[in-house]
C-alpha cells in the first residue's frame, strides 16, 4: 500500500469532501419542505390528495436511486429539450434525484409521527377550539418532528451514502475523487478506503449532531430523574 499517492491527491478529495456536504445538505433541506406537506396529504382522507401522495412515496421508494438518477439525467429530453437548461447540469440533475428520494422516504418518517402522537394532544388542541391548521401548526408537527428525530437521522445517513452515486454521472464528489486518483494511480484500495474514512467522518458528524438534539429537544419525553 502505498498512501502517498492519496497526499499527493488531497486537494481532489477536499473539492469531492465539498461536493458531497453541500449537494447532500441541500438536498435534505429542500427534502423536508417537500416530505412535511407530503405526510399530510398521504394522512388525508380525500383520495384526491391521498392518491398522488401515495404513489409519489411508493414508487421512489420502491425504486433504487441510481435508477432514478438515471431517469433524470439521460431521461428528460424525452419530454422537453434540455439544452442551455438547468437540466443540462449534472449536478442539478443529482440535486433533483436526491430530493425526490429523501423526500419519499422523510414523508414516510413524518406520517408515522404524526400517527404515533397520543391522541390527547389533538384532542386537547380540539377542546381549545383550534382549527385543523393551527392544530397542525402549534400542535402536531412540532411534536411530530420532534419525534422523528432518531429515524431522520438514519435517513440522513442513508442520503449520505446513497450520494456516492452522484460519481456515476461525471459529478466530482468522494466518491468521483477517488475514481479520479484510482485513474491515475491504479490504486483501488488506497483511493476508495480514503473516500471510505471521508464517510465515515461525515457519518460520526451526523451522529453527533443528532445525538445533541434529540437530547434537546426530546428531553420532554424522558423520566425526570434521567434529565
Amino acid at each position: 500500500m502505498d498512501f502517498s499517492l492519496i497526499f499527493e491527491s488531497f486537494p481532489v478529495y477536499l473539492e469531492g469532501l465539498w461536493t458531497t456536504t453541500w449537494l447532500v445538505a441541500l438536498s435534505l433541506f429542500i427534502g423536508i419542505f417537500v416530505a412535511v406537506p407530503m405526510a399530510i396529504a398521504r394522512n388525508s382522507k380525500n383520495y384526491l390528495l391521498m392518491g398522488p401522495a401515495w404513489a409519489f412515496i411508493y414508487f421512489f421508494r420502491g425504486t433504487p436511486l441510481l435508477v432514478q438518477l438515471y431517469l433524470i439525467y439521460y431521461g428528460m429530453d424525452q419530454f422537453f429539450p434540455v439544452k442551455d437548461t438547468l437540466w443540462e447540469n449534472a449536478w442539478f440533475c443529482a440535486l433533483v434525484a436526491f430530493v425526490l428520494n429523501t423526500s419519499a422516504y422523510t414523508s414516510e418518517i413524518v406520517r408515522g409521527a404524526i400517527n404515533g402522537l397520543p391522541k390527547g394532544e389533538v384532542e386537547a388542541a380540539k377542546a381549545y377550539g383550534m382549527s385543523t391548521f393551527m392544530t397542525y401548526r402549534r400542535i402536531i408537527l412540532p411534536s411530530a418532528l420532534r419525534r422523528a428525530l432518531p429515524a431522520y437521522s438514519n435517513e440522513v445517513i442513508f442520503m449520505l451514502h446513497g450520494s456516492a452515486v452522484a460519481g456515476i454521472v461525471t459529478i466530482l464528489d468522494l466518491t468521483g475523487a477517488a475514481r479520479l486518483v484510482n485513474s491515475r494511480y491504479y490504486a483501488p484500495f488506497e483511493s476508495f478506503l480514503t473516500a471510505g474514512l471521508f464517510y465515515m467522518g461525515l457519518t460520526f458528524i451526523i451522529l453527533w449532531i443528532f445525538k445533541h438534539a434529540e437530547k434537546r429537544f426530546l428531553a420532554y419525553m424522558r423520566p425526570l430523574g434521567s434529565q
